[in-house]
């Protein structure tokens, strides 16, 4: 089967750190762009049997204007930048990634937490600053540390990326509680919304951005929790009200928060949270997923994927 290839933002993916060779021999011609712009589209893709795409938009009047288009491959599990209706009418099959960044988002979550718990970019800091060296004692301990031993964790999103969290919280001791999401269905041991956040010390995000977790976690669901508890968002940043948790942050009706997702990205300016005053704050770049491994296996299942369509079991097919 002949098959000429487009990478449309592959920059996305590789960091000059990935081994696509056994992607590119799936296809007589693979064509990498670092990225893309919204007005190059159709005009790269006119003569491509296979599109890949990360981030780049393929909308109903895009798909309708590549009549050589069979195959739609996107390096990601969020499809929300394919029509995929449009496509499944031209008979044109999605697949996605899955799964690749279970470990990478677990750690990072962790690394969060502990980031919080132990407060060590404030005395890493503070170090840097000369603040130790100036200490009337061997240690300084200007900033309260928290043990997560005996701590309790609430995962709002229990899937195979809550599971993960669930297993190394459980290695620090922590006990878990799981919440209950808007609109599915009660589960046996789950805790509704309110009692969770009544509860815990940490409360974890692992679930989708859908119209039902659209600011789950608002003004009122964070003054129900205590004022020593950290919130942590590795999922999508529209799951939070940024303005109610910059408040939440100022007026210390939580004690901290780490997130590495916005509801902007890149964020613009205006964002709440990029307020150089919410001091316990920290905000990484969406990067919870960019380990060297996890997006290696990106790669690697677009391979499968593009094997399995060649051989006519479509796999991780999506439309």
């Amino acid at each position: 089967m002949s098959l000429k290839a487009v990478f449309l933002d592959y920059a996305s993916l590789d960091q000059s750190d990935l081994n696509f060779n056994q992607l590119k021999q799936q296809f007589d011609e693979l064509y990498l762009y670092p990225s893309t712009q919204s007005e190059e589209i159709i005009e790269r893709l006119k003569n491509a049997d296979v599109v890949i795409t990360n981030k780049s938009s393929l909308s109903e009047h895009t798909i309708r204007q590549l009549p050589n288009l069979k195959l739609i491959l996107i390096s990601a599990t969020g499809t929300n930048n394919v029509d995929l209706v449009a496509a499944k009418q031209r008979n044109i099959p999605v697949c996605n990634c899955q799964g690749y960044g279970t470990h990478a988002v677990a750690q990072h979550t962790m690394s969060l937490i502990l980031a919080l718990a132990t407060q060590v970019i404030k005395y890493n800091q503070a170090v840097k600053q000369g603040r130790w060296q100036q200490s009337e004692q061997f240690c300084f301990l200007d900033y309260p540390i928290m043990e997560l031993a005996g701590k309790k964790i609430g995962i709002l999103g229990y899937g195979e990326l809550g599971q993960a969290v669930a297993r190394l919280a459980q290695a620090f001791g922590m006990q878990i509680l799981i919440g209950q999401l808007p609109h599915r269905p009660k589960k046996d041991g789950y805790l509704q919304l309110d009692e969770l956040l009544a509860q815990v010390d940490i409360l974890t995000l692992h679930c989708p951005l859908t119209p039902e977790t659209e600011n789950l976690i608002d003004e009122k669901e964070l003054s129900k929790m205590k004022n020593t508890a950290f919130v942590i968002n590795v999922a999508r940043g529209g799951i939070i009200n940024e303005q109610a948790l910059a408040t939440a942050l100022i007026n210390r009706t939580i004690a901290g928060a780490a997130i590495d997702v916005l509801t902007v990205e890149p964020p613009s300016t205006g964002n709440p949270l990029l307020d150089p005053n919410l001091t316990n704050l920290i905000i990484t770049p969406h990067s919870a997923w960019g380990s060297v491994e996890a997006r290696q296996k990106i790669v690697d299942q677009l391979t499968e994927n593009v094997k399995a369509y060649k051989e006519k079991q479509l796999i991780r097919c999506v439309n």
